[in-house]
């Protein structure tokens, strides 16, 4: 199977696999929407320094796709504390998928890789 999701929400991991990339990004997108909300909304503060929630991942959401001669292609989302959801690809150097206007971060993330 060529697509693997793997979520990452607290400590607890999960793997699913997929053989197209719609239904990964489906269930990807599926997956997301229920850690955002269920996400914990408040604010983390240590003696050092306040997280606001939008700081903080609350859960870590990823896809890796059919193996290449060198590697795979890595993009998946983290899911904010404050519910938001951010797009990215890439694993040791992650970039942000930037959003078009009127554009989900769902919607961002098949476009890059449909490339």
């Amino acid at each position: 199977m060529p697509w693997k999701l793997t979520v990452r929400a607290g400590p607890r991991v999960e793997h699913d696999h997929f053989d197209d990339l719609e239904a990964a990004v489906a269930a990807l997108e599926s997956r997301a929407r229920e850690v955002a909300r269920a996400a914990p909304r408040r604010a983390l503060d240590t003696k050092i320094r306040r997280f606001e929630p939008a700081q903080q991942v609350s859960a870590r959401i990823e896809l890796s796709g059919p193996e290449r001669v060198l590697a795979s292609v890595r993009a998946g989302v983290d899911v904010r504390g404050d519910g938001s959801v951010v797009p990215y690809i890439g694993r040791l150097r992650r970039r942000l998928v930037e959003q078009r206007a009127g554009e989900s971060p769902y919607r961002a993330l098949r476009r890059v890789l449909a490339r």
